[in-house]
Protein backbone atom coordinates (compact mmCIF):
# COMPACT_ATOMS: atom_id res chain seq x y z
CA UNK A 1 0.00 0.00 0.00
CA UNK A 2 3.23 2.84 0.96
CA UNK A 3 4.34 2.37 -2.84
CA UNK A 4 1.12 3.21 -4.25
CA UNK A 5 1.20 7.05 -2.58
CA UNK A 6 1.54 9.13 -5.53
CA UNK A 7 1.84 12.29 -3.28
CA UNK A 8 4.06 14.71 -4.52
CA UNK A 9 4.56 13.16 -7.82
CA UNK A 10 4.91 14.97 -11.22
CA UNK A 11 3.01 12.88 -13.88
CA UNK A 12 4.23 14.40 -17.25
CA UNK A 13 2.13 15.66 -20.28
CA UNK A 14 1.39 18.20 -22.60
CA UNK A 15 -2.26 19.13 -21.74
CA UNK A 16 -3.50 22.89 -21.14
CA UNK A 17 -3.16 22.84 -17.06
CA UNK A 18 0.54 21.30 -17.83
CA UNK A 19 1.58 24.52 -19.99
CA UNK A 20 0.09 26.65 -18.27
CA UNK A 21 2.01 29.26 -15.45
CA UNK A 22 2.11 27.77 -11.70
CA UNK A 23 1.60 30.83 -10.50
CA UNK A 24 -2.15 30.88 -12.32
CA UNK A 25 -2.44 26.93 -10.73
CA UNK A 26 -2.01 27.87 -7.46
CA UNK A 27 -3.94 31.42 -6.79
CA UNK A 28 -7.23 29.45 -8.30
CA UNK A 29 -6.20 26.49 -6.41
CA UNK A 30 -6.38 28.14 -3.27
CA UNK A 31 -9.95 30.07 -4.34
CA UNK A 32 -11.03 26.43 -4.81
CA UNK A 33 -10.01 25.26 -1.46
CA UNK A 34 -12.27 27.92 -0.01
CA UNK A 35 -15.24 26.99 -1.84
CA UNK A 36 -14.80 23.29 -1.19
CA UNK A 37 -15.08 24.46 2.31
CA UNK A 38 -17.88 26.67 2.45
CA UNK A 39 -20.61 24.44 0.28
CA UNK A 40 -22.66 22.98 2.17
CA UNK A 41 -25.56 21.47 -0.19
CA UNK A 42 -25.37 18.47 -2.01
CA UNK A 43 -26.07 20.49 -5.77
CA UNK A 44 -23.08 22.36 -4.65
CA UNK A 45 -20.87 19.28 -4.10
CA UNK A 46 -22.43 17.77 -7.23
CA UNK A 47 -21.46 21.17 -9.09
CA UNK A 48 -17.54 20.32 -7.25
CA UNK A 49 -17.33 16.78 -8.71
CA UNK A 50 -18.31 17.59 -12.15
CA UNK A 51 -15.37 19.95 -12.17
CA UNK A 52 -13.14 17.83 -10.56
CA UNK A 53 -13.90 15.59 -13.51
CA UNK A 54 -13.31 18.30 -15.71
CA UNK A 55 -9.97 19.10 -14.54
CA UNK A 56 -9.00 15.55 -14.60
CA UNK A 57 -9.65 14.41 -17.76
CA UNK A 58 -8.21 17.98 -19.08
CA UNK A 59 -5.39 16.74 -17.51
CA UNK A 60 -5.36 12.98 -18.55
CA UNK A 61 -4.12 11.73 -15.16
CA UNK A 62 -5.05 8.35 -14.70
CA UNK A 63 -7.67 7.69 -12.41
CA UNK A 64 -5.58 5.35 -10.84
CA UNK A 65 -3.40 8.30 -9.20
CA UNK A 66 -6.61 10.25 -8.00
CA UNK A 67 -7.36 7.09 -6.05
CA UNK A 68 -3.70 6.32 -4.89
CA UNK A 69 -4.10 10.16 -3.91
CA UNK A 70 -6.49 9.51 -1.12
CA UNK A 71 -5.39 6.27 0.35
CA UNK A 72 -2.70 8.59 3.09
CA UNK A 73 -6.05 9.95 4.31
CA UNK A 74 -8.76 6.84 4.31
CA UNK A 75 -8.26 5.29 7.13
CA UNK A 76 -8.83 9.04 9.29
CA UNK A 77 -11.67 10.04 7.16
CA UNK A 78 -13.16 6.31 8.10
CA UNK A 79 -12.11 7.15 11.53
CA UNK A 80 -14.07 10.92 11.96
CA UNK A 81 -17.30 9.64 9.66
CA UNK A 82 -18.15 6.86 12.52
CA UNK A 83 -17.33 9.57 15.11
CA UNK A 84 -20.02 11.83 12.85
CA UNK A 85 -22.19 9.18 12.70
CA UNK A 86 -22.42 7.89 15.96
CA UNK A 87 -21.92 11.15 18.13
CA UNK A 88 -24.33 13.26 15.84
CA UNK A 89 -27.83 14.11 17.00
CA UNK A 90 -31.20 14.52 15.56
CA UNK A 91 -33.69 11.66 13.89
CA UNK A 92 -32.89 8.38 14.11
CA UNK A 93 -32.25 6.41 11.01
CA UNK A 94 -30.61 3.40 12.71
CA UNK A 95 -30.91 1.51 15.70
CA UNK A 96 -28.44 -0.56 16.35
CA UNK A 97 -27.91 -1.53 20.57
CA UNK A 98 -26.61 1.28 22.51
CA UNK A 99 -25.53 2.79 19.06
CA UNK A 100 -27.70 5.23 17.33
CA UNK A 101 -27.27 6.49 13.54
CA UNK A 102 -29.14 9.63 12.50
CA UNK A 103 -29.93 11.37 9.35
CA UNK A 104 -28.30 14.70 10.12
CA UNK A 105 -24.65 12.12 11.20
CA UNK A 106 -25.21 10.09 7.95
CA UNK A 107 -25.23 13.76 5.96
CA UNK A 108 -22.84 15.52 7.74
CA UNK A 109 -20.11 12.13 7.41
CA UNK A 110 -21.04 12.24 3.63
CA UNK A 111 -20.60 16.14 3.18
CA UNK A 112 -16.80 15.28 4.93
CA UNK A 113 -15.82 12.90 2.88
CA UNK A 114 -16.83 14.72 -0.12
CA UNK A 115 -15.28 18.10 1.30
CA UNK A 116 -12.00 16.31 2.23
CA UNK A 117 -11.45 14.43 -1.14
CA UNK A 118 -12.21 17.43 -3.27
CA UNK A 119 -9.94 19.29 -1.32
CA UNK A 120 -7.26 16.86 -2.16
CA UNK A 121 -7.66 15.61 -5.75
CA UNK A 122 -8.08 18.58 -6.54
CA UNK A 123 -4.73 20.24 -4.98
CA UNK A 124 -2.77 17.53 -5.72
CA UNK A 125 -3.19 18.81 -9.50
CA UNK A 126 -0.76 20.91 -8.92
CA UNK A 127 2.22 18.14 -8.21
CA UNK A 128 0.77 16.16 -10.81
CA UNK A 129 1.40 19.16 -13.74
CA UNK A 130 4.13 21.11 -12.44
CA UNK A 131 7.64 20.09 -11.58
CA UNK A 132 8.78 20.88 -8.15
CA UNK A 133 11.34 23.39 -9.15
CA UNK A 134 8.83 25.06 -11.43
CA UNK A 135 6.40 24.87 -7.81
CA UNK A 136 9.56 26.81 -5.81
CA UNK A 137 9.74 29.77 -8.40
CA UNK A 138 6.18 30.35 -8.36
CA UNK A 139 6.16 30.49 -4.77
CA UNK A 140 8.84 32.60 -4.50
CA UNK A 141 7.25 35.10 -6.98
CA UNK A 142 3.94 34.97 -5.23
CA UNK A 143 5.53 35.90 -2.07
CA UNK A 144 7.96 38.54 -3.12
CA UNK A 145 5.63 41.33 -1.19
CA UNK A 146 6.86 39.39 1.96
CA UNK A 147 10.46 40.49 1.12
CA UNK A 148 10.02 43.95 2.49
CA UNK A 149 9.29 42.77 5.93
CA UNK A 150 12.69 40.71 6.19
CA UNK A 151 10.66 37.34 5.70
CA UNK A 152 13.21 35.00 4.03
CA UNK A 153 10.82 33.89 1.09
CA UNK A 154 13.08 31.89 -1.52
CA UNK A 155 14.57 30.20 1.91
CA UNK A 156 10.60 28.98 2.18
CA UNK A 157 9.48 28.63 -0.80
CA UNK A 158 12.82 26.05 -0.93
CA UNK A 159 11.89 24.14 2.09
CA UNK A 160 8.45 23.41 0.54
CA UNK A 161 9.60 22.65 -2.47
CA UNK A 162 12.02 20.44 -1.14
CA UNK A 163 9.26 18.90 1.40
CA UNK A 164 6.84 18.04 -1.98
CA UNK A 165 10.18 16.06 -3.13
CA UNK A 166 10.83 14.29 -0.01
CA UNK A 167 7.55 12.11 0.06
CA UNK A 168 7.82 9.89 -3.02
CA UNK A 169 11.34 9.40 -1.46
CA UNK A 170 10.53 8.52 1.76
CA UNK A 171 7.59 6.47 0.84
CA UNK A 172 9.77 4.49 -1.01
CA UNK A 173 12.41 4.51 1.50
CA UNK A 174 9.48 2.96 4.11
CA UNK A 175 8.52 0.13 1.05
CA UNK A 176 12.18 -0.83 1.22
CA UNK A 177 12.58 -0.82 5.22
CA UNK A 178 9.13 -3.04 5.15
CA UNK A 179 10.25 -5.70 2.85
CA UNK A 180 13.40 -5.51 4.91
CA UNK A 181 11.86 -6.48 7.96
CA UNK A 182 9.22 -8.68 5.72
CA UNK A 183 12.26 -10.94 4.58
CA UNK A 184 12.91 -11.09 8.37
CA UNK A 185 9.37 -12.70 9.33
CA UNK A 186 7.30 -9.12 10.42
CA UNK A 187 3.82 -8.98 8.98
CA UNK A 188 2.13 -5.59 8.06
CA UNK A 189 -0.95 -7.13 6.61
CA UNK A 190 -2.28 -9.50 9.39
CA UNK A 191 -4.36 -9.38 12.49
CA UNK A 192 -6.30 -6.18 13.33
CA UNK A 193 -5.90 -2.64 13.23
CA UNK A 194 -3.87 -2.17 16.29
CA UNK A 195 -1.51 -5.06 15.59
CA UNK A 196 -0.89 -3.78 12.16
CA UNK A 197 -0.05 -0.01 13.60
CA UNK A 198 2.50 -1.72 16.28
CA UNK A 199 3.75 -3.70 13.01
CA UNK A 200 4.87 -0.14 11.68
CA UNK A 201 6.25 0.64 15.04
CA UNK A 202 10.19 -0.80 14.35
CA UNK A 203 10.11 1.24 11.15
CA UNK A 204 10.31 4.32 12.61
CA UNK A 205 13.51 4.59 13.95
CA UNK A 206 15.06 3.82 10.66
CA UNK A 207 12.97 6.12 8.76
CA UNK A 208 14.04 9.01 10.84
CA UNK A 209 17.73 7.77 10.88
CA UNK A 210 17.44 7.28 6.61
CA UNK A 211 15.41 10.81 6.39
CA UNK A 212 18.04 12.61 8.45
CA UNK A 213 20.64 11.07 6.87
CA UNK A 214 19.35 12.30 3.19
CA UNK A 215 18.26 16.22 4.78
CA UNK A 216 22.40 16.11 5.88
CA UNK A 217 23.67 14.72 2.42
CA UNK A 218 21.09 17.10 0.35
CA UNK A 219 22.87 20.25 2.92
CA UNK A 220 26.35 18.89 1.97
CA UNK A 221 25.43 19.07 -1.58
CA UNK A 222 23.95 22.52 -1.37
CA UNK A 223 26.68 23.98 0.25
CA UNK A 224 29.46 22.32 -2.25
CA UNK A 225 27.69 23.97 -4.96
CA UNK A 226 28.11 27.47 -2.80
CA UNK A 227 24.07 27.76 -2.34
CA UNK A 228 23.62 30.83 -0.27
CA UNK A 229 19.92 31.26 -0.82
CA UNK A 230 17.73 33.44 -3.22
CA UNK A 231 20.89 36.90 -3.19
CA UNK A 232 21.57 37.00 -6.28
CA UNK A 233 19.96 33.61 -7.88
CA UNK A 234 19.22 33.49 -11.68
CA UNK A 235 16.73 31.13 -13.69
CA UNK A 236 17.30 28.96 -16.53
CA UNK A 237 13.25 29.39 -17.28
CA UNK A 238 11.23 32.44 -16.48
CA UNK A 239 8.05 32.13 -15.88
CA UNK A 240 5.41 34.24 -17.83
CA UNK A 241 1.75 34.26 -18.45
CA UNK A 242 0.71 33.29 -22.13
CA UNK A 243 -2.58 32.09 -23.45
CA UNK A 244 -2.97 28.97 -21.85
CA UNK A 245 -3.35 30.49 -18.40
CA UNK A 246 -6.11 32.83 -19.91
CA UNK A 247 -7.95 29.43 -21.22
CA UNK A 248 -7.58 27.92 -17.39
CA UNK A 249 -8.47 31.66 -16.54
CA UNK A 250 -11.60 31.66 -18.82
CA UNK A 251 -12.78 28.53 -17.78
CA UNK A 252 -12.42 28.83 -14.06
CA UNK A 253 -14.49 31.71 -14.70
CA UNK A 254 -17.16 29.85 -16.19
CA UNK A 255 -17.28 27.57 -12.93
CA UNK A 256 -17.64 30.78 -10.37
CA UNK A 257 -20.12 31.78 -12.18
CA UNK A 258 -21.83 28.82 -12.22
CA UNK A 259 -21.17 27.83 -8.71
CA UNK A 260 -22.45 31.96 -7.86
CA UNK A 261 -25.84 30.88 -9.68
CA UNK A 262 -26.44 27.53 -7.70
CA UNK A 263 -26.00 29.15 -4.69
CA UNK A 264 -28.38 32.23 -5.29
CA UNK A 265 -30.95 29.18 -6.71
CA UNK A 266 -30.03 26.92 -3.56
CA UNK A 267 -30.45 30.41 -0.80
Amino acid sequence: MIKNITLGQYVQGNTLLHRADPRTKIILTFVLMIYFVIINSYIQFGLAVFFTVIVLAGTKVHISYVIKSIKPIFLIMMITGIINLIATKGTTALEIGFVRITYEGIGITVKMILRLSLIIINSSMITYTTTPITVTDALESLLAGLKRFRVPVHEVAMMVSLSIRFIPILVEETDKLMKAQASRGAEFDQGGIIKRAKGYIPLMIPLLAGAFRRAEELAMAMEARCYRGGEGRTRLKQLKYSKDDIKVSVLFLVFIICAIAVYLVTK
